[in-house]
């Protein structure tokens, strides 16, 4: 006897026709699913790559806009002034300025000084006054001048009267001493400061004017300095005037170790002062540092045309240099900042299309400044730029239209 399993009515063999009907229902279910899921998944795909092309294309033309840019008219350029300069590369001169003074040329100049303790008599100079070369400075009077002037007397009697003597009449040794007392007590005098002309007047009938003595100028030049005063005891070695040649003065400017270093004897230089502007030329260059205020001195000369120039005056040394490189520099008015503050300039392109270009500042030469980031020759607005920004400011840029 068979026993039918409790649902063995509602389950049909895999070969029943009813198996087979129930088989294919599901793998149709499942082929339609599939489908379905590989359709959404390209329709996703489509959508995804819609939104990068526009979300491409939206950076693209972000990219451009960004680029400010504005059109003027012919007239309004014309009536702002606006000037269009080929930008190119080029070496730029620049003015290095320095503190300076002005000093007497040490090798024109002469100090006037005692050479003996003596007392100052007169003075025949004043200060500023020009003096001529051998012209009387100051009279003096000293105790040792008098007593050389009468060593000088007697050994030149002496030797007067000895030199005329034949040989046979005094001994070679009597000759030779009496010829070097003379010439050492002649060398003395020249020694205190008398000239020869001053030693020749020296004779038995001026007794009265015995240890008085003149110094005279050496040299042509103007009284820089007269520190003393008639009356006065003056000790060897005190200066007495300063005497100098201001045809020519010397001007010491004061500059930092690492400018000073790029300067030469070549260097193109001008001396500025209240009274004018003047040609100069390096001639020394110190090679120690001041101490105290680091400092390296470069030591011009210049010519005092007009003898408006004196020892003691400040001026301005301006010192011409040359850019070691070429490159782009543009007026300072060729400059302007733009709404995020960075520098900008206006590039010329067609139809009066003004594009700006951000740049950044480099090295400042006179009334040019070098711009970094322009790598090519450009037409680039160089004068009243600030009516171009204006211009691009009033017409409302927004690189999002928003």
């Amino acid at each position: 006897m068979n026993v039918l399993h409790p649902n063995s009515a509602s389950r049909a063999p895999k070969d029943s026709p009813m198996g087979n009907a129930k088989n294919t229902k599901l793998q149709c279910m499942t082929s339609v699913s599939l489908h379905q899921t590989l359709l959404a998944c390209v329709l996703a795909i489509a959508s995804l790559s819609s939104l990068a092309s526009e979300e491409h294309d939206h950076s693209e033309e972000t990219a451009v806009t960004e680029q400010a840019s504005v059109h003027l008219s012919d007239t309004s350029l014309q009536l702002a002034g606006v000037e269009v300069t080929q930008l190119v590369p080029q070496q730029h001169n620049y003015e290095l300025v320095a503190p300076a003074e002005i000093k007497a040329n040490g090798y024109n100049s002469y100090v006037v000084s005692v050479r003996t303790e003596s007392v100052v008599i007169a003075r025949h100079v004043t200060l500023g006054e020009h003096v001529n070369e051998q012209q009387p400075l100051v009279t003096l009077f000293s105790e040792q001048m008098a007593q050389a002037q009468g060593d000088y007397l007697v050994a030149a009697s002496e030797w007067q009267r000895l030199s005329k003597l034949d040989s046979s009449s005094i001994s070679a040794a009597n000759r030779v001493k009496a010829q070097s007392n003379y010439n050492a007590s002649y060398g003395r005098l020249l020694a205190m400061g008398l000239t020869d002309a001053a030693i020749a007047q020296i004779s038995q009938e001026n007794r009265a004017r015995f240890g008085q003595y003149q110094l005279v100028a050496q040299i042509s030049g103007s009284v820089l300095s007269d520190d003393f005063i008639q009356g006065q005891r003056v000790q060897p070695g005190d200066t007495l005037l300063t005497i100098a040649d201001e045809q020519t003065l010397w001007v010491e400017a004061k500059l930092s170790p690492q400018l000073s270093s790029e300067i030469t004897q070549t260097t193109p230089v001008h001396v500025t002062t209240a009274n004018g502007t003047f040609p100069a030329r390096v001639i020394q260059e110190a090679h120690v540092i001041d101490p105290q205020t680091r400092t390296r001195i470069i030591r011009l000369e210049v010519q005092n045309i007009g003898h408006v120039l004196h020892a003691g005056m400040f001026v301005s040394a301006q010192f011409t240099q040359t850019s070691k490189q070429s490159m782009y520099a543009v007026p300072q008015e060729a400059l302007t900042r733009n709404a995020q503050g960075q520098w900008q300039i206006f590039v010329q392109a067609n139809n009066n299309k003004f594009l700006s270009r951000e740049v950044q500042l480099g090295a400042q030469f006179g009334e040019l400044q070098q711009i970094l980031g322009v790598h090519e020759s450009l037409p680039v607005v160089t004068k009243n730029a600030f009516f171009v920004a204006s211009e691009l400011a009033r017409s409302g840029f927004d690189p999002h239209n928003h």
